[in-house]
């Protein structure tokens, strides 16, 4: 699977970028740098303790992994519409915008956690089987895949 074809491969091209599957128990990251990285790759989870407990956290590794851009992953109901998750996760990112000064998309993740559990499935990595020791990072790379996808993004 190439991803150098996507209008958004060669938009951030040489970019570090650092996807957020936020969540109050953990939050899955993800990493990819086009050019550089093959695909996006799971990176980790972060144990939720609260809102200034993951920044911190984020700010280590964003220094750490020198990230320029950063996706969160947006929930919506698989009609679209918006739940009080949805509101949740855009205060958390206005949130981000404040502390990390970085510029920062909204990506709908819909389905990520139900496409990350059927790769989980399908895959000699996991040993066929859902492992929920990765899955928010799995998710997180599948955010991340989607954003790459999408249409040119406009900040």
């Amino acid at each position: 699977m190439s991803f150098n074809n996507y209008p958004n491969y060669q938009k951030f091209l040489g970019e570090t970028i650092l996807a957020l599957d936020y969540g109050t128990k953990f939050t899955g990251l993800a990493l990819y740098s086009p050019g550089r990285d093959p695909f996006p790759l799971p990176h980790s989870k972060i144990k939720f303790e609260s809102n200034e407990q993951l920044l911190k956290a984020l700010k280590k590794i964003i220094d750490e992994e020198m990230v320029t851009i950063i996706v969160l992953g947006l929930p919506r109901f698989t009609d679209g519409k918006e739940s009080t998750w949805t509101k949740t996760v855009q205060n958390f990112s206005q949130t981000l915008k404040i502390n990390l000064g970085l510029p920062l998309f909204l990506q709908d993740e819909t389905l990520s956690t139900f496409e990350a559990e059927e790769r989980m499935k399908s895959s000699p990595r996991y040993n066929f089987k859902v492992d929920y020791n990765q899955i928010d990072a799995l998710s997180a790379a599948i955010i991340l895949e989607d954003f790459i996808r999408s249409p040119i993004i406009e900040e």
